[in-house]
Parts: C-alpha cells; sequence; structure tokens
C-alpha cells in the first residue's frame, strides 16, 4: 500500500472518530406484538438516547418531515418548471390546457395560493418557542409554508408534499406539529393529477414550462408513474381517504412479491371493494404514538416501526417502484431513525398556551376528573395532575393544571363500542395483499383487521376535534350526548380565530347558529353523519346506568369537558 493510501486512511480515521454518533440501546425499540409498557410507561424518547441527542435527533427529523426524504418517490412536480407557470400570463398554452381539464380547479394566480389550498400550514418564524419552535428545512428562512418539499433528482429540483401536509395545523394562528390537518386537499389533488397530468402532450408542457432535457425527462417519469395511483376523493373537506388511495393502487399492479407495474393494470384496474365502500377517517396526532403499541385508528398495525409502514403506504400512492423504495429504505436507517424519533418525542398542544389558565375553573375540573376516573379511565388511561401533590398549594395557576404521568393500557387493545365500522372493516379489501410483500415482510410490518377502534390516550384532545375515527363529532358537548340527539351536520371549517372558530364550552367547532357563515359557502366541508362510513353513533352506553339513563347531568358533563381541557 502506498504511503498516500495509508494517509488518506489516517484521515478518514480521525474524521469518523470525531464525529458523535447517537448510541442507540441494544435490541431498542422492540417492534412486535408482543411488546408491552409499564404503568406510567412511555416511548417518547424511543432509542434512549441522552437528552442532548434526542433533540438532535428530533431537530434532523422535524426537517425530514417538512422536506419528505424519499428520494425515489414516484410523483415530483418539477419546481422550476411550475413557477415558470405561475409567473407567466394567461396566454401560455399549459394554463389554457389545464383550465380547460380541470375546469379552473387550477386557476391560481400564485404558489402561495396552492399551498393554501393544500391546507398547509406555515412556518412559525423564529421567534416562536417551546414546542412550537421549528427548523428550518433549507436552514435558512426560505420556506414560507411547511409540507411543501423539495426533493433533488440528478440537478433538477422536484416538489412534493411531505408528512407536514397532513400531520400540522394551522391552530388559532400557531402551527402545531404531529397535529392533524383539519383542511387537507392532498387526496384531491391526487385525483386531479391522475385526471389531467396523463393527458398534457409532451410538446405543450415543454413549451409552458420552458423545460430543459433533465425537467422533461422528471415530468416523463411522474407522468408514467401516476397511472399506478388510484383512489377516491374524501366524503368531506377534512377527512382523509389513504386507506382506499393505497388499495386502489395496489389494484393497478401486479400480485407478485413487489407488486411490480403492469400496464394492463394500469388500465384496467383489478376490482377493489374500496373503490365505493366509504373509509374515510383522519389521520391520528403524533404526540399518542409514545403511549401505544399499535397502530392506526383500528389498531390493525399490530408490528412494525409506523414510520416504514408509512412511508410504504405513501409511496404505494406515489406509483414508486418498491424496489427502488427498499433500497432506499435500508441505505437510509438513520433518516428513518431521525424521524421516528421527532414523531415519537412530539409533544401535544395546550389548552393554556391559547388561552389563559384563569379561564379554567380548577374545582370544576377537579370534580370533572373524579367523574372521568368512575367511567372514562378504564379504556383511555388515568391523567395524574399537578394539582394534587402534596406542594399544589404553592403552585401558580399554570402549573397546578399540568399533568405530570399519564397511565395507559401496557398493550393497545381494541375495542368496539358501536361506533361506524367501516373504516375497521376496510382493512380485509388488502391487508393480505400488503403483508405478503416482500418490503412488508423485511420491515416485519403486520397488519391484522380488528373489530372496533383504538381508545386513544386524550393528550392534547381539546385540539383533537372533530372526534371518532372518522371526524363525526364536532366537540365534546355532542360526544357526551345520547347518538340520537347528536348534531346530525355541521360544517368542518378551518381553527384560524378562537373566538368565532372554536366553542370554549365545548372544545371543538360550533355548530347550528354559531357557524360561521363564510363556512356555510364551501359545501365540500358539510358533513352529514347519515352517509355511508360517516355515522356518529356509539360511544354511549359506558355514559348510562344500570337503568339505561344518563349517568352524568348536564353540570356532571360540564365538569368532565372542563377536566378534559387539561389534558
Amino acid at each position: 500500500m502506498s504511503n498516500k493510501s495509508h494517509l488518506i486512511i489516517a484521515i478518514l480515521s480521525t474524521a469518523l472518530t470525531s464525529i458523535s454518533f447517537p448510541t442507540f440501546a441494544k435490541d431498542t425499540p422492540d417492534w412486535s406484538k408482543n411488546v408491552s409498557l409499564a404503568p406510567g410507561e412511555n416511548r417518547q424518547n424511543i432509542f434512549q438516547v441522552t437528552p442532548e441527542e434526542l433533540d438532535s435527533l428530533k431537530n434532523s427529523g422535524y426537517i425530514h418531515a417538512m422536506k419528505y426524504p424519499v428520494s425515489v418517490t414516484g410523483l415530483l412536480i418539477p419546481y422550476r418548471p411550475l413557477t415558470h407557470v405561475y409567473q407567466s400570463d394567461d396566454t401560455n398554452p399549459l394554463k389554457l390546457f389545464l383550465l380547460d381539464l380541470t375546469s379552473k380547479q387550477f386557476s391560481f394566480s400564485k404558489e402561495e395560493l396552492l399551498y393554501q389550498w393544500l391546507g398547509l400550514s406555515k412556518h412559525n418564524g423564529p421567534n416562536a418557542t417551546g414546542i412550537y419552535k421549528m427548523p428550518y428545512p433549507n436552514g435558512q428562512p426560505d420556506q414560507f409554508y411547511v409540507g411543501a418539499g423539495i426533493v433533488k433528482r440528478g440537478s433538477v429540483d422536484g416538489l412534493t408534499f411531505s408528512c407536514f401536509a397532513c400531520h400540522s395545523n394551522n391552530l388559532f394562528g400557531k402551527t402545531v406539529m404531529g397535529l392533524t390537518n383539519k383542511k387537507p386537499h392532498a387526496n384531491m389533488l391526487f385525483q386531479i393529477g391522475r385526471m389531467t397530468v396523463p393527458f398534457i402532450p409532451d410538446d405543450i408542457y415543454k413549451i409552458g414550462t420552458q423545460s430543459n432535457s433533465e425537467e422533461m425527462a422528471l415530468f416523463r417519469r411522474t407522468k408514467q408513474n401516476i397511472l399506478a395511483v388510484g383512489g377516491v376523493a374524501p366524503q368531506v373537506h377534512g377527512l382523509d381517504t389513504s386507506l382506499p388511495h393505497t388499495a386502489l393502487s395496489l389494484a393497478r399492479r401486479n400480485l407478485d412479491d413487489y407488486a411490480t407495474k403492469n400496464p394492463y393494470f394500469e388500465a384496467h384496474p383489478r376490482p377493489n371493494e374500496l373503490s365505493h365502500f366509504v373509509a374515510d377517517s383522519k389521520p391520528m396526532p403524533w404526540w399518542n404514538l409514545k403511549y401505544k403499541t399499535r397502530w392506526l385508528s383500528d389498531g390493525s398495525v399490530v408490528s412494525g416501526n409506523p414510520i416504514f409502514t408509512n412511508f410504504l403506504w405513501n409511496e404505494i400512492g406515489r406509483g414508486t417502484d418498491l424496489h427502488e423504495l427498499e433500497q432506499w429504505m435500508q441505505a437510509n436507517i438513520p433518516i428513518i431513525e431521525e424521524l421516528t424519533a421527532a414523531v415519537f418525542a412530539t409533544e401535544a398542544p395546550r389548552y393554556t398556551d391559547f388561552f389563559p389558565a384563569e379561564s379554567i375553573n380548577l374545582t370544576l375540573a377537579q370534580k370533572g376528573e373524579k367523574l372521568f376516573n368512575e367511567t372514562c379511565s378504564r379504556c383511555h388511561g388515568q391523567y395524574e395532575k399537578a394539582w394534587s401533590k402534596d406542594d399544589h398549594l404553592s403552585l401558580s395557576p399554570l402549573e397546578a393544571l399540568a399533568t405530570t404521568k399519564v397511565i395507559y393500557h401496557s398493550k393497545t387493545p381494541v375495542i368496539n363500542v358501536g361506533t361506524d365500522p367501516q373504516r375497521a372493516q376496510a382493512m380485509k379489501y388488502f391487508a393480505s395483499n400488503l403483508n405478503e410483500l416482500a418490503i412488508s415482510k423485511w420491515m416485519r410490518t403486520t397488519i391484522e383487521p380488528q373489530e372496533g377502534y383504538v381508545p386513544p390516550p386524550l393528550v392534547g384532545i381539546w385540539s383533537r376535534y372533530p372526534y371518532f375515527h372518522n371526524g363525526s363529532i364536532p366537540n365534546l358537548c355532542a360526544l357526551l350526548t345520547p347518538p340520537d340527539q347528536r348534531p346530525k351536520t355541521f360544517v368542518m371549517g378551518p381553527s384560524i380565530n378562537k373566538e368565532t372558530d372554536f366553542s370554549q364550552d365545548c372544545v371543538g367547532y360550533p355548530t347550528g347558529s354559531k357557524i360561521p357563515m363564510e363556512w356555510r359557502k364551501n359545501t365540500d366541508a358539510y358533513y352529514d353523519t347519515r352517509k355511508p362510513g360517516l355515522s356518529n353513533s356509539g360511544h354511549y352506553k359506558m355514559l348510562l346506568d344500570e337503568t339505561g339513563k344518563e349517568k352524568y347531568s348536564t353540570a356532571d358533563k360540564k365538569a368532565i369537558i372542563e377536566f378534559l381541557k387539561t389534558l
């Protein structure tokens, strides 16, 4: 070996030893179906690293959630050509072509309006603190909206939509990481793209976008991959159809280990019940994962890292080659670990981040705690409060409201309490196809259809309205009301103005005459609980006494709600 080679090896060895890598505890985390948690234990620090290492992992993970790290993702919009179209005048042939195809659904005059239509939230800016402090994806404040990510393919920038497109939300002026987006349009964008992109002639795209050869190659790649994408539009603007989106995309592929592409099935997809069987739901909040041992609202993912599962489902729904995806995952375990660490370490917003602590009636909340523990805690967990500590008299009103410990189930249960069954039933229409994929076996992800749903931990419950897995309950007042008296209809609005968009008394959406007039104009957000898959039934027998009468008075219910505000 030459002296030069020895010198290079020495330099590399010195460089590597100077880099600090997180040291993960052996055999952690356990993603098997046999894992259990001790009472009061959670997996907020999923890799059991030092606080400093966890902060570093979280920072990197949130950047991935903003930018979307999967470089092999199947659908990318060439970014510079897109901005060219936005900046061009109305004689641009591509603009005219898209207007004709989409009935003006894409008649946005600015790029910013596209992100607003998608329901993306703004970056919180440099002055944000605590759980609202956000990293800058590109190291500088140049990204106004989160959820719109740029993926590099060769020398071309491709626009895609990241984890935060569905898992962040503007809550009264602050973007909350990990909170379900209340007004997403991502599923609709896929539907529009499937109906338009394959029909855009290459020459019109090239002229309209002034694309170079690499940008044209990326456009053709997306144009080809979107043929393997299936899906349905949500029943209501505010719900998500990722489940049928994944199933109907699989129906456009071969039934082999890697669901390989097949032009015949792309044009003639295999029949699947989810083309018409409604399975709309809302994504789950990230901060609950630390307490759980199985995933999704129905607990049907019984083993495997949920981030792996999320990437797989996303990429099936983006027409991605699964050989390429598996290779990317195997080569980018650190990225997946960083995102996993961030998701599990995410914390819920507190009611007092937006409303004064003094606005909560402490005496009433303490009464509500007792009522909650009589009935609700056996399913939803116990929540120890600072106001019960020996030194509670020395605490400020804000400090007294804090939750000091969450005691959830050692193994996450699935319980049938009579809520709409269709989301859970839908899993049987494609679970076996997913389990049989080679990439699923490598990930050790297993899906088992369930009867019922997970009774979730209630941390941050005040911010998670509308309630139930299908978002059919507008607020906590309705949740504690007999099913036949619950609102049959309401509007799934935004959460911008805390005075008009939120009911402090009922915690959730305003209903009836209190619905803002502006909301009523958005007919896509009109929720009708009488439609299949959107029922607001169930979850009430536990609130009845042995004679079948309501267990709690109006005053009792108000106390329970006051307690739930503090979680």
